[in-house]
């Protein structure tokens, strides 16, 4: 009898799928990857920060009645843009420390 060795990765990928027989499984829709979620974060921050310059001009041109909705936005694309920064930070510093393992 031949025995064969493990192999610790899969010949083929695996894919696993469930149907029920009852009829209530619904097709998963396509399921969005980090990236996808990392542009679409992108751009918020962006839109964020262009409704911030919008509003701007428009006290600067005195089209504005209520200030506190300049500083609102002010503020959202402050702390959107710091989150972002933060983010940005985190990523480069996992990818310093990986580089730094020995392997």
């Amino acid at each position: 009898m031949q025995v064969e060795a493990l192999q610790m990765t899969p010949v083929r990928p695996v894919q696993m799928s469930a149907e029920s027989h009852l009829g209530e499984t619904e097709r998963a829709e396509e399921t969005k990857g980090f990236s996808d979620y990392l542009k679409d974060a992108l751009k918020e921050t962006n839109q964020l920060q262009l409704d911030s310059d919008r509003w701007n001009a428009a006290l600067a041109a005195g089209q504005v009645d209520d200030v506190s909705q300049v500083v609102i936005a002010a503020q959202k694309a402050d702390i959107a843009l710091q989150l972002t920064l933060q983010l940005r930070n985190r990523a480069v510093s996992a990818y310093q420390e990986i580089m730094r393992m020995q392997v």
